[in-house]
């Protein structure tokens, strides 16, 4: 029956009362204690994924990973448009690499968030929400490195050598602005699986 009940048959025994039925309300504290744990996790994982939106195994996590792709697809493809403006520099070389390496990441993590939905799981473990946030960070700060190069590099040649009188650089102009906001979004994805993370712990 429980400490409870043990506790209370001892004290009647021993004042020598008979014994009575323990309260209704009791009864019911001690059998749904042992549900807590499971039903509070469960709400735990519930609550998680209305407070952050963003996080894995969701539809806005998948959106945003998604665009990633595309904003590192449309970067990728203007770069290519000036190749030889894109070849004298190894800055726009950076930029270029990073955003295939963004398009490999986040299209993969996007394929784990259409698993997850499909197959209605919870992607709350610790080992892969710090791999998310590792991964996420490293590309994060790599890609600020690239877009910072690769606009350091354009002023260079705009306004010092004036190298874009002979090539056109309103291509490698949208580039950057692409892969600045490919950086946009992939931060904002470190910060809501370091937040996440930081719920979980």
């Amino acid at each position: 029956m429980g400490t409870w009940s043990i506790l209370i048959e001892e004290a009647h025994s021993s004042a020598g009362v008979s014994q009575r039925p323990l309260p209704g309300w009791l009864l019911h504290a001690q059998d749904a204690a042992p549900l807590l744990p499971h039903r509070t996790s469960m709400a735990m994982g519930e609550g998680m994924q209305q407070v952050l939106p963003w996080s894995p195994g969701t539809w806005r996590g998948m959106v945003l990973r998604v665009s990633i792709c595309l904003f590192a697809v449309a970067s990728v493809r203007d770069t290519v448009a000036d190749f030889e403006f894109f070849s004298d520099s190894p800055a726009f070389w950076f930029m270029n690499t990073m955003m295939l390496l963004q398009i490999v990441w986040s299209l993969g993590v996007a394929c784990v968030d259409i698993y997850a939905m499909r197959n209605r799981k919870v992607l709350h473990e610790r080992g892969l929400v710090l791999l998310l946030v590792v991964g996420d960070g490293i590309m994060a700060f790599l890609t600020f490195t690239a877009v910072s190069a690769s606009n350091s590099a354009l002023t260079l040649y705009v306004g010092d050598v004036d190298f874009c009188r002979r090539v056109a650089c309103g291509q490698i102009e949208h580039s950057i602005l692409r892969a600045f906001i490919v950086w946009c979004l992939a931060a904002t994805s470190f910060l809501s699986m370091l937040e996440l993370l930081v719920f979980i712990f």
